[in-house]
């Protein structure tokens, strides 16, 4: 069973991803969609109790936020496994700007996320860390996670 965290501020191509990649082995789990804590919660427990694999298609820019999934999925068995999506804040400003109706949030939503962004590590309980790049093309790359960049 794994537990998937995507980390990475807005418009960063994580939901892209996670469509593309993702969409027919994992259940989205996404605040986005589900609009409030208490149902992300509820869908977050029952993967578990189902042994469902999952991914949690948020933000996640904090070790605290990163927590709140990484500790039920570890104590219930699962292997934690985070992208982080490496983007440039200006980058992302513009691909958000390009988005329409509620998908698209206020620049200060963008640049907030940026400002808290804590940058993942296995000492949270990854049992895997990955870098995730858009390739420009509508595709993506993806490399093995090493401390040192």
């Amino acid at each position: 069973m794994t537990a998937i965290i995507l980390i990475g501020i807005p418009a960063s191509g994580k939901s892209s991803f996670c469509k593309a990649r993702l969409f027919d082995t994992h259940v989205r789990i996404s605040r986005d969609m589900l609009k409030t804590r208490y149902r992300e919660n509820l869908l977050l427990d029952a993967c578990i109790k189902a042994l469902q694999p999952f991914v949690v298609d948020n933000t996640n820019v904090t070790t605290v936020e990163r927590q709140r999934f990484i500790t039920p999925a570890k104590d219930a068995g699962y292997r934690v496994i985070g992208y982080y999506f490496s983007s440039k804040v200006q980058d992302a400003l513009e691909r958000n700007r390009k988005r329409e109706g509620d998908a698209r949030i206020p620049d200060k939503g963008v640049l907030g996320r940026a400002a808290l962004l804590e940058l993942p590590t296995r000492a949270e309980g990854f049992d895997e860390l990955w870098y995730v790049r858009m390739d420009g093309n509508g595709g993506f790359v993806i490399e093995e996670w090493n401390d040192a960049l």
